[in-house]
């Protein structure tokens, strides 16, 4: 399998997001090809939660360099009472100012938290678009394989059609039983409900594809074959599994719940309060300077509650990044594996597709010439209409297989496909 021309997913489907959200195009009812279907489908529920996720943490990391607000306050004491306070003749009014300092590093803290979540968006964002792209290669690829499980089956039906117009011939001529002409017909019967449940099956996966695409209009056909690029005689690439998105999203993940800890563990330490202002003394027509710092007393709340929570989720992150290590090493190693399996598939399949083919036609030879009884013929035709089914489900079980590892090397899947 080749990944020559492929494109990061990051491009594909979130580098332009803001245009594609203002001009997305429409979808025509046939579906173009798959690499143009995956860069339209931006627009789409899916990528769209995904940027918006990334927009929040952006948000969120430029919050997190703001510093806290000064208080701007007036009060006024002995502006009522009796003798020399009587109508504010003793009044004082103090107009200050006061700053909170953040002591103990929790401004430098909770910025590296958030450049960390950005980073940890981004990077779910990434795995996110892998994901997608999967869902959308496997939908595609379900999707022209039961539209062409609809032909197949038509073409079981014409073939059973034609089957019992010969058996009813050699029944008319007295060569055969009335009961061959039943057989033969009973075939037709069960091929052409074959016809129709091929036929629902196919609505389910063009309605399962239009909807993960955000079409506007319903998908209903594939005029661009996906299975024909399960034909090419291309050996599998061997990913590196600590290159795969859901390991780098689970690493930054992790990254990003250890600068939470060290957050939690900032807002321990107290913060000081600092005023600054100006007091009018109306009694002696005087003005004077105050100024005052306050420092809360850690009795009650010293945040432990909290850095112990954010300790476990650290733990719980480093144990869903030992996990996703796992994961992407199995999965690159059953991944290539699963590939080259397919390749051997198909070549079998369609060596068994040709045999089916062939004892079709000598049983169909010598059915017409009396030389082979009909249930020879029926066995031969299902035959080969299972040969032709295992040959569809040996291409998309290839397909299945690349798109899998083009999701762990965090490309798009058949990039390359005209």
């Amino acid at each position: 399998m080749s990944i020559k021309h492929r494109w990061p997913l990051s491009a594909a489907l979130f580098g332009a997001g803001a245009c594609a959200l203002a001009a997305a195009p429409a979808l025509a009812d046939p579906a173009p090809p798959f690499s143009e279907l995956l860069r339209q489908a931006q627009s789409a529920p899916r990528p769209a939660e995904s940027r918006a996720e990334v927009d929040q943490a952006e948000g969120l990391a430029r919050q997190a360099a703001a510093r806290p607000n000064p208080t701007v306050s007036l009060g006024v004491e002995n502006f009522g009472g009796a003798g020399p306070y009587t109508a504010f003749r003793g009044s004082e009014i103090t107009l200050s100012v006061e700053q909170p300092l953040e002591l103990g590093g929790k401004r430098a803290a909770r910025i590296a938290a958030g450049r960390a979540g950005l980073e940890a968006a981004r990077a779910r964002s990434a795995q996110s678009a892998a994901d997608f792209a999967f869902d959308l290669a496997s939908a595609y690829a379900e999707a022209e394989a039961a539209e062409r499980r609809v032909t197949l089956a038509q073409e079981m039906f014409g073939l059973a059609q034609e089957d019992a117009r010969v058996a009813a011939a050699l029944v008319a001529a007295g060569k055969e039983a009335d009961l061959r002409a039943v057989q033969a017909n009973s075939a037709v019967h069960a091929a052409q409900a074959s016809v129709e449940a091929a036929r629902s099956a196919k609505e389910t996966a063009f309605g399962r594809l239009t909807a993960l695409a955000g079409a506007p209009a319903p998908i209903t056909s594939i005029p661009a074959s996906l299975l024909a690029h399960a034909d090419r005689p291309e050996p599998p690439p061997s990913p590196d599994p600590m290159a795969s998105p859901a390991y780098l999203s689970a690493r930054s993940l992790r990254a990003a719940a250890a600068r939470r800890v060290e957050v939690e563990r900032t807002r321990a330490a107290p913060d000081v309060t600092v005023s600054l202002g100006m007091r009018h003394l109306t009694g002696d027509r005087a003005t004077a300077l105050v100024a005052g710092v306050s420092v809360p007393f850690p009795l009650f709340d010293r945040n432990r509650g909290a850095i112990q929570a954010s300790t476990a989720e650290l733990a719980a992150a480093e144990a869903r990044l030992n996990a996703a290590r796992l994961d992407a090493q199995a999965e690159s190693r059953s991944g290539v594996a699963r590939a080259k399996a397919a390749l051997a598939r198909i070549a079998a399949a369609r060596e068994g597709e040709t045999t089916a083919e062939e004892a079709y036609r000598l049983s169909r030879v010598g059915y017409e010439g009396g030389k082979a009884p009909l249930i020879e013929l029926l066995a031969a035709r299902r035959a080969l209409a299972e040969a032709r089914a295992q040959t569809l489900d040996a291409r998309l079980e290839r397909l299945g297989a690349e798109a899998a590892l083009a999701r762990l090397q965090g490309v798009a899947p058949f990039g390359d496909q005209p």
